[in-house]
Protein backbone atom coordinates (compact mmCIF):
# COMPACT_ATOMS: atom_id res chain seq x y z
CA UNK A 1 0.00 0.00 0.00
CA UNK A 2 1.33 3.42 -0.95
CA UNK A 3 1.66 5.61 2.13
CA UNK A 4 2.59 8.80 0.29
CA UNK A 5 3.71 9.87 -3.15
CA UNK A 6 6.88 11.93 -3.19
CA UNK A 7 7.07 15.41 -4.66
CA UNK A 8 9.55 17.72 -6.38
CA UNK A 9 10.02 21.10 -4.70
CA UNK A 10 12.23 24.04 -5.69
CA UNK A 11 13.28 24.69 -2.08
CA UNK A 12 12.44 21.65 0.08
CA UNK A 13 14.01 23.19 3.19
CA UNK A 14 11.47 26.03 3.03
CA UNK A 15 8.41 23.78 2.74
CA UNK A 16 6.59 21.84 5.47
CA UNK A 17 6.44 18.79 3.16
CA UNK A 18 10.12 19.07 2.21
CA UNK A 19 10.95 15.72 3.79
CA UNK A 20 8.88 14.11 1.02
CA UNK A 21 10.87 15.70 -1.80
CA UNK A 22 12.41 13.10 -4.15
CA UNK A 23 15.88 14.68 -3.90
CA UNK A 24 15.72 14.74 -0.09
CA UNK A 25 14.60 11.10 0.14
CA UNK A 26 17.22 10.02 -2.41
CA UNK A 27 19.99 11.70 -0.40
CA UNK A 28 18.78 9.96 2.79
CA UNK A 29 18.88 6.54 1.12
CA UNK A 30 22.41 7.33 -0.07
CA UNK A 31 24.56 4.36 -1.17
CA UNK A 32 21.82 1.84 -0.36
CA UNK A 33 19.78 2.81 -3.41
CA UNK A 34 22.80 2.98 -5.75
CA UNK A 35 24.31 -0.06 -7.44
CA UNK A 36 27.67 1.56 -8.23
CA UNK A 37 29.62 4.20 -6.32
CA UNK A 38 31.16 5.60 -9.52
CA UNK A 39 27.81 6.05 -11.26
CA UNK A 40 26.69 9.47 -12.40
CA UNK A 41 22.95 9.83 -11.93
CA UNK A 42 20.67 7.12 -10.63
CA UNK A 43 19.11 3.93 -11.91
CA UNK A 44 16.50 3.86 -9.13
CA UNK A 45 14.40 6.96 -8.44
CA UNK A 46 11.99 6.81 -5.47
CA UNK A 47 8.48 8.08 -6.25
CA UNK A 48 6.36 6.83 -3.32
CA UNK A 49 6.86 5.81 0.30
CA UNK A 50 5.62 2.46 1.54
CA UNK A 51 5.42 0.89 5.01
CA UNK A 52 8.67 0.30 6.96
CA UNK A 53 10.90 2.53 4.85
CA UNK A 54 10.39 0.72 1.54
CA UNK A 55 9.82 2.79 -1.61
CA UNK A 56 8.19 2.46 -5.01
CA UNK A 57 10.87 3.40 -7.54
CA UNK A 58 11.29 4.01 -11.22
CA UNK A 59 13.93 1.51 -12.33
CA UNK A 60 16.05 2.73 -15.25
CA UNK A 61 18.43 -0.25 -15.14
CA UNK A 62 17.20 -1.79 -18.41
CA UNK A 63 15.90 1.31 -20.20
CA UNK A 64 16.82 4.98 -19.81
CA UNK A 65 13.60 5.96 -21.61
CA UNK A 66 10.87 3.63 -20.32
CA UNK A 67 11.55 2.57 -16.72
CA UNK A 68 9.85 -0.34 -15.01
CA UNK A 69 8.31 0.24 -11.60
CA UNK A 70 9.72 -1.67 -8.64
CA UNK A 71 9.71 -1.83 -4.87
CA UNK A 72 13.04 -1.04 -3.22
CA UNK A 73 13.35 -2.95 0.05
CA UNK A 74 14.86 -0.92 2.87
CA UNK A 75 15.76 -3.73 5.27
CA UNK A 76 17.29 -6.03 2.63
CA UNK A 77 19.31 -3.40 0.75
CA UNK A 78 22.93 -2.75 1.59
CA UNK A 79 25.56 -0.28 0.43
CA UNK A 80 25.75 -0.48 -3.41
CA UNK A 81 23.49 -3.55 -3.30
CA UNK A 82 19.86 -2.42 -3.65
CA UNK A 83 17.21 -5.14 -3.41
CA UNK A 84 14.19 -4.57 -5.64
CA UNK A 85 11.16 -6.39 -6.99
CA UNK A 86 9.48 -5.43 -10.26
CA UNK A 87 5.78 -4.64 -9.82
CA UNK A 88 4.84 -3.10 -13.18
CA UNK A 89 6.25 -2.93 -16.72
CA UNK A 90 5.84 0.86 -16.84
CA UNK A 91 4.33 3.84 -15.03
CA UNK A 92 0.96 3.54 -16.78
CA UNK A 93 0.56 -0.07 -15.67
CA UNK A 94 1.52 0.94 -12.13
CA UNK A 95 -1.08 3.72 -12.10
CA UNK A 96 -3.71 1.24 -13.34
CA UNK A 97 -2.97 -0.90 -10.25
CA UNK A 98 -3.84 1.90 -7.80
CA UNK A 99 -7.13 1.92 -5.91
CA UNK A 100 -8.57 4.30 -3.34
Amino acid sequence: MVDRFLCLLNKPSEHDKGIYDIKVVFSQLDERILSDGDMTGAELVPIAALFAGDFVCLDYTESKIDPVVCIWYNEESDEYDPVTEKIADNVNRFLDMLEE
